[in-house]
């Protein structure tokens, strides 16, 4: 399996000849999004840099909770609140777990929750690749939002016990939304962005094995 970010909450999932992408965004917001062929397209939730669906043809598009099986992908999405104040008119979110290769990813879109409920942390399961936002409050289109910030995540990590954290959704060059950098992040997870990379493949084999997540930090081409 390999993985590619393209900035935001954006990732490319390749998988033998298996092409998943979740939260393509739209090129307003300053990044280029992914092209080419896709088989499977995910959205969190309906706002301009997480559901553009524009450039993939022919596509299994999934943007509700439910549970799915394409392929050799075996999907699961479950709602959740956008913000940290439950029934903000911000709404919901969709956070997906995908097995496939035996691995198993969780992306947590948009998530602003203090806390995941004790059913969603049960519906998740064990956890091998978590995918979270880490930049705070921003702006959309002039409605304030509210995600997860590098503290806000640290309770989600230690509830969900991932075996490899990749941070999502902050502020990197070229994007036109204001929100936080990935700075304090990478101080208290004692991690640097020199280390960063543009792609990781990962077998079940090859999983890390000790009690603290491993950090993988990702840049964009």
């Amino acid at each position: 399996m390999q993985i590619q970010w393209y900035g935001q909450s954006c990732f490319k999932i390749q998988s033998g000849d298996v092409t998943i992408i979740i939260d393509p965004f739209d090129k307003k917001i300053g990044l280029t999004p992914p092209r080419g062929k896709t088989d499977i397209v995910l959205s969190t939730h309906d706002h301009m840099d997480h559901n553009n669906s524009e450039g993939f043809d022919d596509v299994f598009f999934i943007n509700t909770p439910g549970e799915y099986e394409i392929k050799n992908a075996i999907i699961k999405g479950m709602s959740s609140f956008h913000d940290n104040v439950l029934g903000d008119k911000n709404g919901i979110n969709t956070i997906y777990t995908l097995e496939i290769e035996g691995i198993k990813i969780c992306h947590l879109g948009d998530l602003g929750q203090k806390e995941l409920s004790s059913e969603q942390v049960d519906a998740i399961g064990n956890v091998d690749i978590l995918m979270a936002p880490i930049g705070g409050e921003y702006a959309l289109e002039g409605e304030k939002m509210n995600t997860l910030d590098a503290e806000g995540v640290k309770t989600i990590i230690n509830q969900i016990e991932p075996r490899i954290m990749v941070p999502m959704h902050y502020f990197i060059k070229g994007l036109g939304l204001k929100m936080d950098g990935p700075e304090k992040f990478f101080k208290m997870f004692n991690v640097s962005e020199k280390d960063a990379v543009l792609k990781f493949s990962i077998k079940k084999k090859d999983l890390p094995q000790q009690e603290e997540p491993q950090i993988i930090i990702m840049k964009i081409d």
